[in-house]
Order: structure tokens, then sequence, then C-alpha cells
């Protein structure tokens, strides 16, 4: 990683008056238009904005907000350079640590990671540092001539590597990887490159255009994209190691494996995964129909099951498709949800009912086989479980009904068993996950891994973390060829 060199401050306010500051607003589209378009829904705040906002910054001598930060991305340092006005080297500050940045910007939970530990937010409200980053990322987008020309990447090693997944955790390792000098090839199995970011986040949230941009940036770089290639089908885990040449491969294939209810009537048409809905609307453009050719249910009444992001996505994905009653079904209270609190609060502005303390017990068809009613439970909040939060307790004899003629399902992933399959050497734990070490490395000589294939479902920038330190793991593991 790059070591930190603090950029002069050019912060005039006096440093009580940065507490008189307030946090700035995201601009936001309206939200009964927002609800009838997939258009981006935060709008990203303006320069003047930008440098009030990074004002409020108090320049700590024991900056917290780093250690917050999976990426360890030099938060105080970019923020002078906005105050400053230097917004390109703002932006390329940040890409020293962060090779998503305009993606991090709008779906990494700042709110219980870097900001929640700023030192301001333990008075006042904490500096909006993920408004920050999006804000330099897109100048950066925009003014392309104001980015610097000189090259990051060191010379050549004569080591290549493989990356399995174009998701957070493979590009972060590939970028990673192509500035220490090695040769960098990534693997994806769609037909986009991005993973989660491109299938399983909405163009509401994350415009694909912005993620291209960042994919295009690492090519730039040397990063050499292959899509259309399922490794343990088209090749194996052996075969690109020991036929095509590669001296090591990081494994980034996330967590696509859907989990059900086990309860009946999960097999009726209108009853999605919520991997192959959001799928079918992102990476397919299922909510362009017909002119993709992604046909995609307009119900009047959706529920989605879950609360956590995914199950926000969907909900709201499904009330931009027409349905005149888009319903989160949560079987726990709103204050057990994960989902992020800027994501619950634009999903009931646009008109999405949260049910909480309800369960479904069984999805009910028409005679077609078309779903039509969710039978569901009540529930009561008993004493925390592993995860910390309340367990839900079913409350005998309060069944009902609600109408439903699509339901998702989204209450969480599993991970893709295609490599465990093929390739048994590499060791596994109950869940499926690989089991890795603390810089990623398996039980399989050369072969690393990281993000949701070995945390399980996680969030995007613990994702990328995990695929800087394997890339940390690797770039010494190519230098000495131990294995320990």
């Amino acid at each position: 990683m790059t070591k930190r060199t603090k950029p002069t401050s050019h912060n005039v306010v006096p440093m009580k008056a940065r507490f008189a500051i307030p946090r700035q607003d995201m601009p936001e589209q309206n939200p009964t238009k927002r609800a009838g378009n997939f258009l981006e829904v935060n709008l990203g705040l303006t320069a003047d904005q930008a440098v009030i906002e990074a004002q409020r910054c108090i320049e700590c001598g024991n900056p917290t907000c780093m250690e917050g930060c999976p990426v360890s991305i030099k938060i105080p340092d970019f923020i002078q350079l906005i105050c400053n006005r230097d917004f390109a080297k703002a932006a390329a500050k940040i890409k020293e640590d962060n090779s998503l940045p305009a993606v991090c910007g709008r779906v990494c939970p700042q709110e219980t990671q870097c900001e929640e530990v700023c030192v301001v937010g333990k008075r006042f409200e904490p500096v909006a540092i993920g408004r920050l980053e999006r804000f330099v990322a897109d100048y950066e987008r925009l003014h392309p001539e104001e980015m610097s020309t000189e090259s990051v990447v060191a010379e050549s090693t004569g080591k290549n590597v493989a990356i399995v997944g174009s998701g957070p955790a493979g590009l972060a390792t590939a970028a990673d990887l192509i500035k220490a000098g090695h040769a960098v090839t990534v693997f994806e199995a769609l037909h986009e490159f991005g993973g989660v970011l491109v299938y399983g986040i909405p163009e509401f949230r994350l415009p694909k255009e912005i993620l291209r941009k960042e994919v295009a940036a690492l090519e730039s770089l040397g990063v050499k994209f292959i899509k259309n290639f399922i490794v343990g089908r088209t090749q194996t885990v052996h075969e690109l190691l020991n036929e095509e040449g590669f001296d090591a491969m990081f494994l980034g294939l996330g967590a696509g494996l859907p989990r059900f209810m086990n309860i009946p009537g999960e097999n009726l048409n209108g009853v999605y995964s919520a991997n192959e809905f959001l799928t079918r609307s992102n990476l397919m453009r299922g909510y362009e129909f017909p002119d993709y050719d992604t046909p995609l249910y307009r119900a009047e009444h959706a529920i989605t099951v879950g609360g956590g992001n995914t199950a926000m996505d969907a909900v709201r994905t499904s009330k931009r498709l027409g349905a005149n009653h888009a319903t989160i079904v949560y079987r726990r209270s709103e204050e057990e949800m994960p989902a992020r609190n800027e994501e619950i609060h634009h999903a009931k502005d646009e008109g999405v009912h949260v049910m909480t303390l309800i369960n479904p017990i069984e999805f009910i068809g028409d005679e077609n086989g078309f779903v039509k009613s969710a039978r569901c439970l009540k529930m009561a909040l008993g004493e925390p479980d592993d995860s910390g939060r309340r367990r839900p307790i079913p409350i005998e004899g309060s069944e009902f009904e609600i109408p439903a003629d699509m339901v998702v399902i989204a209450v969480g992933n599993g991970s893709n068993p295609l490599i465990s399959q093929t390739t048994p050497e590499i060791s596994t734990n109950k869940w499926g996950n690989v089991v890795t070490d603390e810089i990623g490395r398996t039980s399989m000589k050369g072969v690393f891994a990281g993000g949701d294939i070995v945390t399980g479902g996680a969030t995007v920038i613990l994702a990328m973390g995990a695929g800087r330190a394997a890339a940390e793991g690797i770039n010494e593991y190519l230098k000495t060829g131990e294995w320990v």
C-alpha cells in the first residue's frame, strides 16, 4: 500500500467554526418521479457543497476514519485536497488504495465504517466521507484531461496471475497486482464484468456505465478481461495453473447461490429468488423490456421477503416495474434490519410498505399455478441469537394472508459449489465457503481466495479489503515461492 503523504491544508475555516457547518444534504430525485424510473436516485454533491463538507473535517492527529476503512483509503488527505479545490489530486489520492471509488462512494455502508468512527461524529453528524469520495470519483470521470498520465505500474515481474470473478474482490486484487508489475487476467462467467455490482445492484443505485468506466480504467493499466469463461467448466483450476502458465490464482467468485425458505409454494410461478429477479432486471436489462428480450412479471401486489440491502433493491425494483403495492415482509423489527438506513428511507419515500415481525409460512397459488397470496405468521422478539439480533419467535394462532401475485425471496445467499466440486484440494467449511488464512491462502498451493466466497454474503468494501490483503499475500508468494 502507498505510504501516506499528508497534503498542505488550505482549510481557512477556524476549528470551532467547523463544528457549526451543517452536514451537506445529498441532492436526489423527487421520490414520486423516481419511483417510476430507473435513473440514479442520488445526484451527487456540487463542487461548492463538497468543499463545504470537506471543511467540516477537523484534521485529527489520529484519524480513526482510516481505521474504519477496509481498504485503508487516506481519508484526511483526500478531504484536505478537496478543501484546496484540487479535485483531480483528491481522486488520485483515493485511487492509491481504492480502484473503484465511484462504486464505493455509492454503495459502501460508510455509516457503519469510516463515518461511524469519525471524531466529529462523536458530538455532531460525521463528515460525509462517502459523499465526498463519490464527488471526486465523478469529477475524475468527467474531467479526464486533468488527471495525471504518469504510470502507476511497476516494471514487469514476468509473473502471471489468474483472477476468477470480476466482482469487487477480484477487481481490487487485479488493481494491486497489475500495479506491482504482474500480468493479470480476470476470468468472468457472465457476459459483463463486475460480478454482483452488475447483476445485483440496480441502475438507480449504481449506473452500469459508471462500473464500465472503472473496469476500463483497469484495462488501461494492462489488466486482461475474459468473459463467458466458467472456471471449473471451461477450464479447471488445475488446467489454468498447470497448462496455461499462471503462477498464482485468486478466487473471488462471490456468493451467488440463492437460499430459499423451504416452505410450501416456493415453486409457484411468480416466485423468484432475489438473484434471478435482480439478474433479469439488472444484467439482462429486464426493466427495459421489450427493448431488451428479458420479460419480467409486472405485479399488482409484489412482496419481497427479507430485510437486507438486496431485499430493498428487489422491492424498489418491483415498484418501478409497476407494482401498485410493493411490500417488504421481514420477520424482525425495523431496528434489526441489516439494510442501510438510507436504502430503507429511500424505499419508504418511494411508497414501499414495510411489514415487520411477519414471516411467510406458505405461498398459495391459483388454478393456473401462479402465486396469489402469502400465508404469514406474526412474530415476537426473544433473546439475541448468534448475530446479536433478537430472535424472532412465532405467535401461535396469528396466521393471516396477504395478496401477492409476485414474491421475491431475499433471505441470503450461499457459495457456488463449482470450485469445490472440481477442485477438492481446496478446503471448504460446512457452509461451502472456501477456508483461508488472514492473507487469503487456501489449502492448495498458489491459490488464494477472498470476499463472499470466503465470508459468505457481505459488503462490497469488505470484499475489496479481502482482495487487497490477498494481493499482498500473492506478491509475497511470487517473490519467495514459499507456502507455509
